[in-house]
């Protein structure tokens, strides 16, 4: 995957900034040995003594960051990199137009401010135990039962249903929110034109069904997560009606996906490493640490970036309007950041990583994905101690702006656990 790329492949022209020794063949929507795990194959971008920053010609061509430290550089200097394209290929990024995301500095930090209101630590304090509540009554029925496919079952699910519950809107509309996320984050299509129509179409899909959700509650004294946002003010003025469309589109598609991804590889590693489990089921107090560890190990999300100014960096030069893709796994996985980084260490001292970005963009709903995670850990242990993955079934791997996975198979012996009705 990061061999140089065969002159004249017929996936474009390389620009004249872009130094032969630098081109590799990759496909961030297709990665070469993703079957065996994504973060393994985005592994493969980075090698000791290799460069920091490469180029390929795929997805209408783009350079990719290849070290943890210059991952949180990009991140950090939106003056460099900026946020006013974020979504590969190039095409379909110039349709996504979600706010605060596809923002700078200082126009980004008046609405940061009001999605902080929503998602703050404090917040997430007060419906913990309905986030709690909510898991418990996905994993109650599966206890005797002896097994599942967890992502099927539980991932696509609790993070779901939390959301949902959020920002009050009809569960019965999940299915189709959760199609317009996946068409931004994975779009159908297989040219740079094919995925921007995808994009566009979900877009405008997000825009349609929230526009009279919007003039509903506008006005209204609602406490749900949108009614907060859209009678927020911005420098003093009311939220314009297309604004608030996009902000809350914005929050729909990181609440309706990402956590839904990772608590399935997560379970993967968990269901092939019975030690792992052991030590958790052992100190459950020691979770909330743990999780950090395996948000380091698994990250899923690869954002981009659009040069600012021509500049040289890493020892290239960037031309106005390159993209960049700023992999975040290759923070956690990083030899120079993190020592044997392949390896879950649940003892491992202060794990450095980027999984929730950096800077001013670093990721608005943290607390409520690192709650949904200890919380899913807590009560699936308390009552299915020991498990572990039916290898048969293979896990189905893709990637994109957010890798998921599919076909988490999980099993174990129902006399080991902890009676639904027993447990709280």
């Amino acid at each position: 995957m990061s061999t140089p790329a065969a002159a004249g492949a017929p996936f474009g022209a390389i620009p004249d900034n872009v130094p032969a020794d630098r081109v590799v063949d990759v496909d961030l929507f297709n990665l070469e040995g993703i079957e065996e795990g994504y973060q393994e194959a985005v592994k493969r971008l980075s090698r000791p003594g290799g460069p920091g920053i490469v180029w390929t010609p795929r997805n209408g061509g783009h350079w990719i960051i290849t070290r943890g430290t210059a991952i949180a550089d990009v991140l950090r200097a939106p003056e460099r990199f900026s946020s006013k394209v974020i979504v590969l290929p190039k095409l379909a990024g110039e349709k996504y137009d979600f706010i605060p995301t596809r923002m700078d500095p200082p126009e980004h930090g008046p609405r940061r401010q009001v999605i902080n209101k929503v998602l703050n630590l404090r917040e997430m304090r007060r419906i913990e135990d309905s986030v709690r509540q909510t898991a418990i009554d996905l994993i109650k029925p599966l206890v005797a039962r002896g097994a599942c496919d967890f992502s099927a079952e539980y991932a696509h699910l609790f993070p779901i249903r939390v959301f949902i519950a959020m920002v009050d809107l009809p569960m019965e509309d999940a299915p189709k929110l959760k199609f317009y996320a996946q068409q931004i984050l994975r779009p159908d299509g297989v040219t740079g034109e094919e995925m921007a129509t995808s994009v566009d179409n979900a877009i405008k899909g997000f825009y349609e069904y929230l526009s009279p959700v919007i003039n509903a509650r506008r006005g209204k004294s609602g406490t749900d997560m949108i009614s907060v946002v859209i009678n927020s003010e911005i420098n003093g003025k009311p939220m314009p009606h297309d604004e608030a469309c996009s902000a809350i589109a914005n929050l729909l598609l990181a609440g309706l996906d990402t956590v839904v991804s990772f608590l399935s590889f997560v379970m993967i590693f968990l269901g092939r490493n019975p030690g792992h489990v052991t030590e958790l089921t052992n100190n459950p107090g020691s979770i909330p640490n743990c999780v950090e560890e395996l948000l380091r190990r698994f990250p899923i999300v690869s954002d981009a970036r659009i040069v600012a100014n021509d500049f040289e960096y890493e020892g290239v030069m960037l031309k106005r309007g390159d993209m960049v893709q700023v992999p975040t796994a290759l923070s956690g996985l990083d030899e120079q950041m993190n020592v044997d980084p392949l390896t879950v260490d649940f003892h491992r001292k202060n794990p450095k990583h980027n999984t929730f970005g950096d800077g001013p963009h670093r990721c608005a709903g943290m607390h409520l994905a690192r709650m949904e995670i200890t919380v899913t850990l807590q009560e699936w242990l308390s009552r299915i101690p020991r498990f572990h993955m039916v290898e048969k079934h293979r896990p189905v791997y893709s990637s994109g702006m957010v890798a998921t996975v599919e076909n988490v198979h999980l099993q174990w012996n129902a006399d080991d656990t902890v009676p639904a009705e027993g447990a709280s």
